[in-house]
């Protein structure tokens, strides 16, 4: 996927931002929570850090070009280094997830303001 495309979906969601924050990376958050993370050279993606499920997590990082998320790892990220690693489809389902996930997690008044 493209720069332009992850933007548009990152910033699908219902209460999504994006800030730039390390540099040249975007990050996406929900209710202040990050859940995609876009880590640029120049206007070309280098990597996409997103959270995942544990079982999620196992399986994905057996596949080559992609990677336990540095300093994420223990919180179930994953970073794809590879975009040929996995289908286009594949990719924007793990996101929604990412954020599904994160927004799971957020407290129940962090929620409500949310709803």
């Amino acid at each position: 996927m493209q720069l332009f495309e992850l933007k548009r979906l990152g910033l699908s969601f219902p209460h999504a931002t994006v800030v730039k924050q390390w540099g040249e990376t975007l990050v996406f958050k929900v209710g202040g929570k990050m859940f995609l993370i876009l880590s640029l050279d120049c206007d070309l993606v280098e990597q996409t850090y997103l959270k995942v499920t544990p079982a999620e997590f196992k399986r994905l990082t057996d596949i080559d070009g992609i990677i336990p998320a540095p300093h994420l790892a223990r919180a179930s990220w994953v970073a794809v280094e590879d975009f040929a690693a996995l289908p286009a489809a594949e990719l924007e389902r793990l996101i929604r997830e990412s954020y599904a996930l994160i927004v799971a997690a957020l407290p129940k008044k962090v929620r409500a303001t949310l709803s």
